[in-house]
């Protein structure tokens, strides 16, 4: 990439960074937006209904990766490869536990109330604004986080998948990755992290438990200490835009907006 473009791909970064500070302040912090009520219902779901939830998703993504690796045997494909393959699978196994309940279990859940406020966030500018909140938010994290990694003398490698989308080659490989970085992942952590454990749990315990339970679980499965703060930073702010929207569809464009851009800048040569 050339230094104008580059330069213009950070200039845009930091027009993001600073419409995301204000509409934090805006949305999330202004004496109006403390006074919104949420848009997200309750989830009537007994326990046993939710424990079999977990389950399945836990059976789809152990189950499909196993499926993907018994195929690859008989195949000349490279590791990152088989790394990509593996992982696109691990989600559209957990995808598929998730679509699995609803279709089979899923009469069991009393429909749920309609809320009023929810039908006034047009899920994409939703989104979008959810997505800008999210990167000075992410950015704070990762600065905090990466000096007390220092402080304690820990190793803070980048994620695997992030050093396999600077080497990767070919097109099919390419391709495979940015689908399943921007397409599948969002919409898999999505129904499962907020639409699922977020949602029991914010009725159920203690609103900061909920709050920080699924997002602590979604940084750490992501298994890599560098990015574990600011993911779970990531995973707070998408839980806060769906409670206050009630639309999930806000939360997948965000995540989607979010991996998007990281992969942008990734491509482009910038460090994460």
């Amino acid at each position: 990439m050339s230094p104008a473009a580059l330069s213009l791909l950070e200039a845009a970064q930091f027009a993001g960074i600073l419409g995301g500070l204000l509409l934090l302040w805006r949305l999330g912090l202004s004496a109006e937006a403390r006074r919104t009520p949420a848009g997200l219902s309750a989830w009537a779901v007994s326990g046993s209904d939710f424990l079999l939830f977990v389950w399945l998703v836990i059976c789809g993504g152990l189950v499909a990766p196993w499926a993907a690796t018994l195929w690859l045997r008989h195949t000349d494909s490279t590791p990152d490869f088989r790394l990509i393959l593996g992982t696109a699978v691990f989600q559209l196994g957990m995808l598929a536990g998730v679509g699995l309940f609803h279709v089979a279990f899923g009469r069991r859940t009393p429909p749920a109330d309609p809320v009023s406020g929810a039908a006034r966030h047009h899920p994409l500018l939703a989104g979008a604004a959810a997505f800008l909140i999210s990167l000075p938010v992410v950015l704070v994290a990762s600065l905090l986080w990466q000096g007390l990694l220092r402080l304690c003398h820990l190793p803070a490698p980048p994620q695997e998948a992030i050093e396999i989308l600077r080497r990767v080659q070919g097109t099919l490989p390419g391709a495979l990755l940015l689908l399943s970085a921007v397409g599948l992942a969002p919409v898999t952590e999505e129904l499962i992290f907020r639409a699922g454990l977020f949602r029991y749990l914010r009725t159920r315990l203690p609103r900061w438990a909920a709050l920080l339970l699924p997002a602590v679980i979604f940084g750490a499965m992501h298994a890599n200490l560098a990015s574990f703060a600011p993911l779970v930073a990531l995973g707070l702010v998408f839980a806060l835009a769906y409670e206050r929207t009630g639309r999930i569809s806000t939360t997948i464009v965000a995540h989607a907006l979010f991996n998007l851009t990281a992969t942008l800048l990734v491509l482009a040569g910038v460090d994460l």
